[in-house]
Order: C-alpha cells, then structure tokens, then sequence
C-alpha cells in the first residue's frame, strides 16, 4: 500500500473553490456561488471582497442550519438540442443543472448544507472510468449484453456521480441507497446524463444487508466504490455504525469483488474522524495483500495554492 497519496480535485468548467477561511468555504456551482462551514478552514479569507458575489449562504442560527439566499441567477436561454434546465431562483431547494465531464446533474441547497455534489470525488470519478474501460469486453467479442459489461457496485450511492461516471464507462452498476429521495435524485441525474434505462440497477436496501445477501448468493462484481457516513439508518431502519460495520461489510465484500485482472475497490470517507491508514489497514485486513494507495482528498482553491481536505480515501486496482 502506497500512503499518503493526496489527491488534489482541480477546478473545473462547472465548479471552483473560489476561497475559503474563518470556517467557511465559497464555492462555485455553474452560475451559481455559495458559502457554507467549513470545519477545516482555520486560517483566514485570502479574497474577502468575493464573498459579496454569492448567491446563497449556509449559517447556523441556534443550533439550527439554513440557507440564506442573498439574489437570483438569472434564466438562461436553452441551448438548441439540450434538455430543460431548472434555474435557481432564490428558493430553498430549487435545482440547477452542471457538469463534470459527459456527466450532467442536478444540484440544490439542501438542509444538510450539501448540494448534492462532493467535488473531492472528481480524482476518483476518473479513476474508476479508466478502470471500468480497462474491463470493456470488446463489443465484437460480446455483443450488447448487460451480462458481459463489467458489473460495479456502488454503495452509499447517494446523488450517483460514480454511478454514472462508471456508467459511461461502459460499465452495468448496481447501485444501492436507503434513502428514496437520494435514490430518486440520482435516478433523475442518470436521465440528465442520458444513461440508458436499464444500465443502472436501482436498489433501496441497506449497504450491509445487501452485500451479505449477494455474497451467500455468490454475486461477484468487476468494481466496488462505497462512501459510508459514520452514521446512518436502512431502509428498514437497520442502524449503521462505521466502527461496528464496517469491517463486517469490508468481509462481504471480499467475495463479492472477482478476482479478475483490472477488478478494482474504491472505500471513501467523510466526516468519520478515521486517517488514511486507518481505513487502509482495515481494508488489508480483510482483502490481504492488495498494493493499492490511500491519502486524503484535496480540493485546490482557484486562485491560490492552498486545500481544503475533504475526506480520505482508500483503492485498489488487481
């Protein structure tokens, strides 16, 4: 295992890290500027005159956290051949629609403060892509088959970017959430980004329940990219604990993963208050010898060459 391998999410066309300090970060979606805390941002703002630019600000008030929407974005005109786009227009949870790649999505405020897209994850969107394209069959070899695409299994899927960069990589993702909204939010983001029905496999389950079930029935899969919350419910209401948890999914998934050369594993973390090698220990202890690399993960302010670290993360590639 290779550690301390950062990765450094860059900006681009459709997103910035415009500044960050005092505990807050401002970041560019699209058109669309916001601030929101930032726990990490200890040191102070190095572009405070861009902070009047934004459009809408998270803040706590009485233990309580809400978003401010300061002014509107104006409607754009609709690009000739392209779908519908929703504008935010200064309401709570309204949508509007970026890019990252062939990959299109809604984002919104959301009363977590996220926006739907964690943009530390854009090195790894690009490492499972090359990977999934490593897997690529031939289609003179296999036909059109689902069957004989590679098969990834995306756990915590949440809004679904990794889904659908894997997607468009060719592969057939089995992609699995507890929440129906975050289910439906990705489903709807698959549709922006023209996957075609019946590519993705959308399930509302449990992440442990699920892969102890695929593992008695002998399930293997090409790829596995999970991002597990330190705490969270099922769909049935089944408790997550990541330091009880995990390692019991880290074993699941040991036979779930083939042993095919090119099959690859992606582990994130976020908010679990765990190092790198925490994690990448945990993942050897149950896979063995792996080589493979673990780091946190960087995004780079635009203008300046500092990071705001925003999760670590652990992969493998056989």
């Amino acid at each position: 295992m290779q550690y301390d391998q950062h990765l450094h999410t860059q900006p681009w066309g459709d997103y910035e890290l415009l500044d960050s300090g005092d505990g807050m970060k401002l970041e560019r979606f699209g058109d669309v500027v916001v601030a929101r805390p930032e726990t990490q941002a200890l040191w102070s703002k190095l572009r405070p005159e861009l902070w009047k630019t934004a459009h809408a600000e998270f803040a706590f008030h009485e233990k309580k956290g809400e978003w401010h929407v300061k002014k509107s974005v104006p409607a754009k005109a609709p690009v000739a051949g392209a779908r519908p786009t929703t504008s935010f227009a200064g309401r709570d949870g309204e949508s509007w629609q970026i890019s990252w790649n062939a990959v299109r999505l809604l984002v919104r405020l959301t009363g977590f403060k996220h926006t739907g897209l964690f943009p530390e994850q854009a090195p790894n969107w690009q490492w499972l892509s090359e990977r999934c394209r490593d897997i690529v069959h031939p289609a003179s070899d296999v036909g059109h088959s689902m069957s004989h695409m590679p098969q990834v299994l995306n756990l915590f899927g949440y809004t679904g970017v990794a889904s659908l960069a894997a997607g468009h990589a060719g592969a057939f993702v089995t992609h699995v959430d507890a929440s129906k909204q975050s289910l439906d939010w990705a489903h709807e983001n698959a549709r922006l980004s023209e996957i075609p029905e019946g590519r993705i496999r959308w399930m509302l389950d449990d992440a442990l329940a699920f892969a102890k079930r695929e593992a008695r029935r002998g399930a293997k899969y090409d790829g596995i990219i999970l991002d597990p919350p330190a705490f969270g419910r099922g769909a049935k209401g089944e408790v997550w604990k990541i330091e009880e948890n995990l390692p019991a999914l880290l074993a699941s998934l040991k036979e779930l993963l083939s042993e095919k050369s090119g099959s690859f594993f992606l582990l994130n973390g976020y908010a679990a208050g765990y190092a790198p090698r925490s994690f990448a220990q945990a993942v050897e202890s149950a896979f063995g010898e792996i080589g493979g690399e673990c780091g946190e993960l960087l995004i780079r302010e635009s203008a300046s060459e500092r990071v705001v670290p925003a999760g670590i993360y652990v992969r493998f590639a056989r």
